[in-house]
């Protein structure tokens, strides 16, 4: 079965960092693209952020690019989203999912998603 579980959501003030981690059991990492996505209340989900499987290529949605950096660890099967400055905004539950897609600036998804996680609740307020 494949599976993949966040950790490492919380509760943080503004201007605090976070780091999520997203481990995978069942598969491994190494053959797909992984990203990051959140659903904030009463919204839609949106991209946030992904990575490829071979070169580590990474691409952000523009409202949080230069303030998230996505990474992997293949060997670890694990993909962190380090998030930085954090703003209300960013107040979401985050998703991490496996496929072969893209996180396009405007925060939206192109290509597919095979295996989502369950989510891990973020939450920026002071």
């Amino acid at each position: 079965q494949l599976q993949l579980v966040e950790s490492g959501g919380g509760l943080v003030q503004p201007g605090g960092s976070l780091r999520l981690s997203c481990g995978a059991s069942g598969f491994t990492l190494d053959s797909y693209i992984i990203g990051w996505f959140r659903q904030a209340p009463g919204k839609e989900r949106e991209g946030v952020s992904c990575i490829s499987s071979t070169y580590g290529s990474t691409s952000y949605a523009d409202s949080v690019k230069g303030r998230f950096t996505i990474s992997r660890d293949n060997t670890k099967k694990t993909v962190y989203l380090q998030m930085n400055s954090l703003k209300p905004e960013d107040t979401a539950v985050y998703y991490c999912a496996a496929g072969d897609f893209e996180v396009k600036p405007n925060g939206e998804l192109e290509g597919y998603v095979e295996v989502w996680g369950q989510g891990t609740l973020v939450t920026v307020s002071s």
